[in-house]
C-alpha cells in the first residue's frame, strides 16, 4: 500500500486529477462493510486517498469527529485509516488528537513543485528553431508508454504538417520514440523490443532486430528520423533533452514533409535541432561530459 499510495499521490499533485484510482462514491457507514467485503483492496485504498485529500485541502489539523462526519464514515473506521497513514508518514498527529498532512506527502509536493516545466522552458527555443529552419517544431516529454507532445510551434509552410499538443507518440515508429529507446533506460528498450510492434505504414519498423539496429545507430549519431514510418510522406528529426545528472526527459524535434525534411536530413537541419536540444538541456542543469 505504501508504494501505491506514494505513486498515486505524486501523480495527483502533478496533474491535479485522479490519475490512478478513480474517486469512489461516498458511502454511508451502513454500506461500508459490504463494499469492503466485496472489493476490499480497491475500496480501502480509495477511502485512504479521500482522507489524504481532505486533510491536504485544509490549512489546520482536523479532529476525528469532523473527519468522520465529512467522509460519511464511522469514527472507529476513520481512526484505523489515520493510524495507518500516520505510520506511513503521509499524515501527522498532534497532541490533541488532530490530524494534518504528514512530512512524506509534503516532501513529494515540494519535489513536484520544483520539477522544471519542460514545455515552458523549451517554447522560446522552439520558436527560434522554427524561425531558423521553417519547420513545425515540437518538444515532447518521456512517459512510460510513449513520448507526450508538450508544446508545439507551427512552421512557415503554407500547408501545415504537425502533431497535436497532448498526443502520445509511440516508441518504435516516431523519431522522438527512437531517441527514448536509444538514450533512456535499457529496460525501456528491452520492454518495447519484446512487445508486438504495430504497423502504422508500410515502412514502420516491426522487426525487433531492425529496430535494435536502428536504436544502436541513433545512439551513435545522437539524432533520429522516422521517414514515412508513422505516416507516408511525413518525417521528423529529433534530438535528446537531458536534465541534470544526465537522465533523458524529452526531445526537441522538427516535422515536415519528406520533400523538405528528407530521410537523410541536411547537416544544417541536424546541427540546429541538436543545438536547440543542447540549449534546453543546459537550462535544465545538464552538463555535457568532457570529450563527448
Amino acid at each position: 500500500m505504501e508504494a501505491r499510495l506514494e505513486s498515486y499521490t505524486q501523480a495527483r499533485i502533478a496533474t491535479g486529477r485522479d490519475a490512478i484510482i478513480p474517486r469512489m462514491p461516498r458511502m454511508s457507514a451502513n454500506h461500508q462493510d459490504s463494499a469492503i467485503a466485496s472489493d476490499g483492496s480497491v475500496q480501502a485504498v480509495a477511502l485512504a486517498f479521500d482522507l489524504v485529500e481532505h486533510l491536504a485541502a485544509r490549512r489546520e489539523a482536523v479532529g476525528v469527529t469532523a473527519l468522520a462526519k465529512a467522509m460519511g464514515m464511522t469514527k472507529s473506521r476513520v481512526h484505523r485509516y489515520l493510524r495507518t497513514l500516520v505510520q506511513l508518514g503521509y499524515v501527522t498527529q498532534t497532541g490533541d488528537e488532530r490530524y494534518g498532512v504528514g512530512e512524506r506527502l509534503s516532501r513529494m509536493a515540494r519535489r513536484m513543485s520544483e520539477k522544471p516545466d519542460l514545455a515552458r522552458i523549451a517554447e522560446p527555443a522552439l520558436r527560434e528553431l522554427r524561425d531558423t529552419l521553417g519547420h513545425f517544431s515540437v518538444v515532447s516529454g518521456l512517459e512510460p508508454e510513449g513520448m507526450r507532445v508538450l508544446a508545439t510551434v507551427s512552421g512557415n509552410s503554407v500547408m501545415e504538417i504537425g502533431v497535436k499538443r497532448g498526443s502520445l507518440l509511440g516508441f518504435h515508429y516516431s523519431a522522438q520514440g527512437k531517441i527514448a529507446l536509444a538514450f533512456g533506460e535499457a529496460a525501456l528498450a528491452e520492454r518495447v523490443l519484446a512487445s508486438p510492434l504495430e504497423m502504422f505504414s508500410p515502412k514502420t519498423l516491426t522487426d525487433p532486430r531492425a529496430l535494435r539496429r536502428e536504436i544502436t545507430r541513433v545512439k551513435q549519431q545522437g539524432w533520429a528520423v522516422a521517414p514515412d514510418e508513422a505516416l507516408l510522406g511525413v518525417n521528423a528529426l529529433a534530438a535528446p533533452v537531458f536534465e541534470a545528472g544526465g537522465t533523458l526527459v524529452g526531445t526537441i524535434a522538427v516535422l515536415d514533409s519528406v520533400q523538405h525534411l528528407g530521410a537523410e536530413p541536411a547537416q544544417e537541419q541536424i546541427r540546429q535541432v541538436q543545438r536547440v536540444a543542447g540549449d534546453v538541456s543546459a537550462m535544465l542543469g545538464y552538463v555535457e561530459p568532457a570529450g563527448t
